[in-house]
């Protein structure tokens, strides 16, 4: 049972390429709305259109056009200068009220947006669901295995991920000996990293002396059929070049792109990955 056909709505990121690489293994259908500026140029092999964020009207049409029965939003997109969208009928009617929900923070911002797709009847499905059951196991997930220190850091990133997510800031951060090196917010994972990497050595870790762990953990407050977080091999390699020891999250709350890949970096890279239980 491969389920209704599939309109993925497609950011940046190797996330909706993922999703469209399982329908495709399974026999589902998919119709993919490219959303300018963000999503991925090599997911034109699948079926779609690219679409402005604001055109709510036409990608709507498009799917019902297509025999799209559900909807996953999948991959990166940032926040739009909503004095600058071009919305066709439909969005200009919806977007006062899409506005007014970002006011309140992204959490508000997804729920409305996936409620927009609900009225119009199709069900939502987390990406999570499709890879079937791609998410962080307990445990290690290669060879490596944390210290017990480097799992007090760990928990610690873990806990003030969470606790920014109960702010509607982000879900990462890094934590180095006890201390918070760096708090994701919008900029994203791979820039936080980035930040990370530029500080003092006798802050973070080198390649010769990993030390710090990066946790990412899921928004208390949202909806997970939306923006579970992710982790791929590129993480792993921006983590190692930041001088990071490992990579952690809360088991079944985090996505893996590429499992393989990922054990196959961290492995090579010499960092962990874990799976926290909760």
């Amino acid at each position: 049972m491969t389920g209704p056909k599939l309109g993925l709505i497609a950011g940046g990121g190797d996330l909706p390429q993922a999703v469209a690489q399982r329908c495709e293994a399974e026999g589902r259908g998919v119709y993919i709305v490219r959303l300018d500026g963000f999503a991925d140029p090599h997911l034109t092999r699948w079926p779609g259109d690219d679409f402005g964020m604001a055109q709510i009207g036409a990608i709507l049409k498009a799917l019902k056009s297509n025999g799209c029965g559900a909807v996953c939003l999948a991959g990166i997109v940032s926040r739009p200068d909503f004095k600058a969208l071009k919305p066709d009928f439909k969005g200009a009617t919806l977007l006062p009220g899409i506005v007014a929900a970002a006011a309140k923070g992204d959490d508000a911002l997804l729920r409305k947006i996936l409620s927009v797709f609900e009225a119009e009847g199709f069900a939502v499905e987390g990406a999570d669901d499709i890879l079937g059951g791609e998410t962080l196991s307990p445990g290690p997930l290669g060879t490596m295995t944390p210290t017990p220190e480097q799992l007090s850091d760990l928990r610690k990133a873990l806990h003030v991920a969470e606790k920014a997510g109960e702010l509607d800031i982000g879900q990462g951060a890094v934590v180095c000996d006890g201390l918070v090196l760096a708090v994701e917010a919008q900029e994203g994972t791979d820039a936080m990293l980035g930040r990370v990497a530029g500080l003092p050595s006798d802050l973070r870790g080198s390649a010769s002396e990993k030390r710090g762990v990066l946790a990412k953990a899921p928004k208390p407050i949202q909806d997970l059929r939306v923006d579970m977080p992710v982790i791929g091999p590129r993480t792993v390699e921006m983590a190692a070049a930041a001088g990071l020891a490992g990579i952690g999250g809360v088991t079944g709350r985090l996505i893996l792109i590429d499992r393989p890949a990922v054990i196959a970096a961290a492995d090579r890279l010499g960092l962990f990955v874990w799976g926290e239980t909760r």
